[in-house]
């Protein structure tokens, strides 16, 4: 194939699900033969297909392009030495500050700036992209579609997913049609840490750094889950910790990589490279707390540490961001348009703003404003079924049927149940499009 249209992925995930498609490949890293019907090729469609959903769900590419072209090199450094060299592989820094790394099954990995702030030097960076290295090479999240564990979670409500925050921005997320693709990142099973944990430490020793990152990757990953369990609870989701993954480390520390004990860390390297982050580290504190509040329902407080927050850096997308969502979940209307505003303004080329001062303009029958902004997102980031509907009530606000119901229709192609569906339905059979 080469290409997939939603269609075709959701044809092929409800296959897998009923045993029609199989297919046996050896495994990259054991050699060893395993069922999967997913291609590398296809791999890298999904990838393409669904990764900049989850990027923008994280609030977007950090906007520092040293920081990204210093954490995209380090990955690069350690693509020649895996399994899968030719995978198309790229590394970036989103704007989250929950604590978490994800890697896409074509080769797109991304940290947080919340784990990439725990980090103490180069070398513990290295594991921490060679641990999702490791997923990439040995094809855990083909393989999870493989087995079916995945197709039941996406058949027919991949269109509709909301972003990987959980809680109350999860259910925000989906009530505003944002269109994340946590689905996409398996739940990895503690076989499939072990594993990944493995090849990033192989991984990271043959690009030249000490063994001990990995060691303190997992130490620091074990310290959080016990001092502030809540800033990385969604990582724990995808990648269960266990003291066994650390000892394990800390074994092959002392006998396979004994020798890779000398090389370096490149903690001044790190520490320069990083410094402009680390300026924001009490902003974005704030926000994990604010984040953390607003999942309590707290959502007064949570104001406060988001105000305490953009006091610190006023300019910060995801800050501005957060305030909006816990502006419009408050259904304060006016204050939310006025930070979705600022939002766009920081950061033109990401979407999400676009889509939350879209969904505002739409409560305060602002139709035409609403239309021009989910028009701007629908441009920045095609494929979120529920911004074409948006963009078809807004039509319908400012009375354009004809282009109401040609937007309609566009959604029911994609989203034939649900609410949305409905009310698009009955206007297309009012206006005389659809006959009952």
């Amino acid at each position: 194939m080469k290409g997939m249209t939603r269609r075709k992925f959701l044809w092929l995930l409800s296959m897998s699900a009923t045993g029609l498609v199989t297919g046996c490949t050896a495994n990259p890293v054991t050699g060893r033969q395993q069922l999967m019907f997913v291609s590398e090729e296809q791999e890298i469609q999904i990838d393409k297909m669904y990764s900049p959903f989850q990027f923008s769900s994280d609030y977007g590419q950090v906007q520092d392009k040293a920081l990204n072209d210093y954490v995209n090199q380090v990955g690069q450094n350690m693509v020649v030495r895996t399994h899968r060299p030719n995978i198309p592989y790229s590394f970036r820094v989103v704007n989250a500050s929950y604590v978490n790394a994800y890697a896409f099954p074509g080769g797109s990995i991304a940290c947080t700036r919340g784990i990439l702030l725990s980090l103490e030097n180069e070398a513990e960076l290295a594991a921490l992209l060679g641990h999702e290295l490791g997923h990439v090479n040995a094809r855990h999240t083909a393989q999870q579609m493989s087995q079916g564990i995945l197709s039941q979670a996406i058949v027919g409500g991949l269109s509709v997913l909301a972003g990987t925050q959980g809680g109350v921005f999860g259910q925000l997320a989906s009530q505003l049609g944002s269109f994340g693709a946590g689905a996409l990142l398996a739940s990895y099973s503690r076989e499939n840490e072990r594993e990944a944990d493995a090849l990033g430490m192989e991984y990271m020793v043959k690009a030249g750094y000490n063994a001990t990152g990995m060691v303190g990757l997992l130490d620091m990953l074990r310290s959080l889950s016990k001092n502030k369990p809540g800033s990385i609870e969604l990582m724990f989701a995808t990648h269960p910790m266990s003291d066994e993954r650390y000892q394990t480390a800390v074994e092959n520390l002392q006998n396979e990589y004994q020798s890779a004990k000398n090389l370096p860390l490149y903690r001044e390297r790190f520490m320069d490279h990083t410094a402009k982050l680390r300026s924001l580290k009490g902003a974005i504190e704030e926000m994990q707390k604010g984040e953390q509040e607003m999942n309590r329902q707290k959502f007064g407080d949570a104001e406060a540490l988001f105000h305490s927050a953009l006091q610190q850096a006023p300019d910060d997308y995801a800050g501005l961001i957060m305030m909006t969502l816990c502006q419009i979940i408050q259904k304060k209307n006016e204050e939310g348009l006025r930070y979705s505003e600022k939002a766009k303004a920081v950061y033109p080329q990401e979407a999400r703003a676009y889509h939350l001062s879209g969904f505002v303009k739409l409560r305060t029958k602002d139709f035409q404003g609403a239309y021009q902004d989910f028009s701007a997102h629908e441009k920045l980031l095609p494929g979120n079924p529920t911004t074409i509907f948006f963009k078809g009530f807004a039509r319908e606000g400012m009375e354009h049927k004809p282009e109401a119901a040609k937007e309609y229709h566009r959604y029911l192609q994609i989203v034939p149940k649900g609410k949305f569906a409905q009310h698009a339905y009955q206007r297309l059979v009012e206006w005389g499009y659809y006959k009952r």
